[in-house]
């Protein structure tokens, strides 16, 4: 069924000890769905994306890829994933792209892009290393494939690491914070690739820090405060018309920021 969304979390839980950082949340997003997180820092943003793709194990609440509930066994804080082939298959068609760049510093940029779909998914090399160029092309930095990390700029070794992503040929690509460790003149390099890859109907699950983006590129903002969703709606309504006491008081923070 085509409707069905690629990722749906219900009623999501996350506790670090006695500390909730998620409180029970809610999140769709189907097929081609830009939905951007935005929210002071420790409102539960990143780990609400660590959780959907696995790297956090969650206390309570469901995680559907594509309408497959992941498999749990424990309950509470012993809850853990069932079935690690599941864990794999989830985790490679959500491809996430990390605030700093975790790229291999002994490895060429196209190195680092061809990594994981050989090793991981055992693709055949030479097809990943065309389909690696061309994605290095995409983001423009198909001049750099033989560069090493520490010989690129920050927006350069973000761009690499959007190449990597995509090079899995993911279902949805899942965005932590994506520019916030860049200089303002880098981070435009990365925004215009996000921008263009939402252009093309990805879907995708961005935390940002960035208004400008969220506003620009989602089809839906959700608004965290202390683990709880406390508005959603289109990014017109959300920047344009806020109804919540914190979001007119957080996004007139996030002016000056």
């Amino acid at each position: 069924m085509s409707d069905t969304p690629v990722i749906e979390i219900r009623n999501l839980h996350k506790a670090y000890g006695s500390l909730e950082v998620l409180k029970g949340v809610d999140i769709t997003a189907r097929k081609g769905d830009v939905v951007s997180l935005i929210g002071s820092s420790g409102s539960g943003k990143s780990t609400l994306l660590r959780c959907c793709n696995l790297l956090e194990d969650s206390q309570q609440g469901e995680i559907l890829f594509k309408g497959e509930p992941v498999h749990w066994k424990g309950d509470g804080h012993n809850r853990r994933p069932a079935d690690a082939k599941q864990v794999l298959r989830i985790r490679t068609n959500l491809s996430m792209v990390f605030q700093q760049f975790n790229l291999w510093a002994h490895m060429t940029i196209l190195q680092n892009v061809m990594e994981a779909p050989v090793t991981v998914l055992g693709r055949d090399r030479a097809q990943v290393e065309e389909a690696a160029r061309g994605y290095l092309d995409k983001v423009g930095i198909g001049d750099k494939c033989e560069a090493y990390p520490a010989q690129l700029s920050g927006g350069q070794q973000q761009r690499a690491a959007i190449a990597r992503a995509l090079c899995m040929e993911p279902e949805a690509l899942l965005f932590d914070e994506p520019t916030s460790a860049l200089d303002p003149e880098l981070e435009q390099e990365v925004v215009r690739v996000i921008k263009s890859l939402a252009q093309e109907g990805r879907t995708m699950l961005i935390v940002t820090h960035d208004m400008k983006m969220a506003s620009d590129v989602s089809d839906h903002v959700v608004f965290l405060h202390q683990g709880l969703i406390e508005e959603q709606g289109p990014p017109e309504t959300l920047f344009g018309a806020p109804k919540s006491e914190r979001l007119r008081g957080f996004l007139k923070s996030t002016v000056h920021a």
